[in-house]
């Protein structure tokens, strides 16, 4: 059991979550435009969205993807991946590919709830499954995915002067996106909207 306060507010925040079953929904800029938004069928996926306790603060866990990775090369992003037909469900990818990726073993995780299903331009359904983690981990990257695993305070994220609203020009439209830089990472896309849906779920059950 884990006994921090962050603790409280998150299980408080996701005590009702479901796994989601809606991908091209939401608001406030947490969602995926619906111009940019690929045609069905998607691929299904999982990440797991690691939230360290550490004993005075709580760090959220994430990788730097390697640059010759077919989709989504260099940035960065959660653990996780495609399902596979041997998942019992979405935890179990998020959880598996947690392992394979950067060897964070499950017994150092307690999956708390979800946040809102994630739609990503190169036609992933992703399902971000939330979890505690015990700050003891060891952990085994794989080099041929993972170039580097790296930790954001969850106060810096919740702080709402270090949350960017961008544009960037996708063919002969205009994307605007959510951005947080942390010490030279520059995290945007599927990821940052998936950490603002976070952070604003923990807003609301503040």
């Amino acid at each position: 059991m884990i006994y921090y306060d962050d603790s409280t507010l998150i299980r408080r925040a996701l005590m009702n979550s479901r796994p989601p079953c809606e991908f091209g929904a939401g608001s406030d800029g947490t969602a995926l435009p619906e111009e940019f938004q690929p045609q069905p069928p998607w691929k299904a996926a999982a990440v797991l969205v690691p939230v360290v306790m550490h004993p005075r603060r709580t760090a959220i866990l994430l990788t730097r993807r390697t640059e010759d990775l077919l989709d989504h090369g260099g940035q960065v992003s959660f653990p996780g991946g495609s399902s596979e037909a041997t998942d019992r469900d979405t935890v179990e990818t998020a959880l598996r590919e947690t392992e394979e990726e950067i060897g964070l073993e499950r017994c150092y995780v307690e999956t708390v709830g979800f946040l809102d299903g994630c739609l990503t331009i190169t036609g992933y359904a992703v399902t971000p499954v939330v979890g505690l983690i015990r700050p003891d981990f060891h952990l085994d990257p794989d080099p041929q995915e993972v170039a580097e695993v790296f930790q954001v305070p969850l106060a810096f994220l919740r702080n709402p002067a270090n949350r960017q609203r961008c544009q960037r020009q996708v063919g002969e439209k205009q994307l605007g996106y959510y951005q947080f830089e942390h010490h030279g990472h520059v995290i945007w896309g599927a990821t940052a909207r998936m950490l603002v849906n976070l952070v604003d779920m923990l807003e609301q059950s503040a």
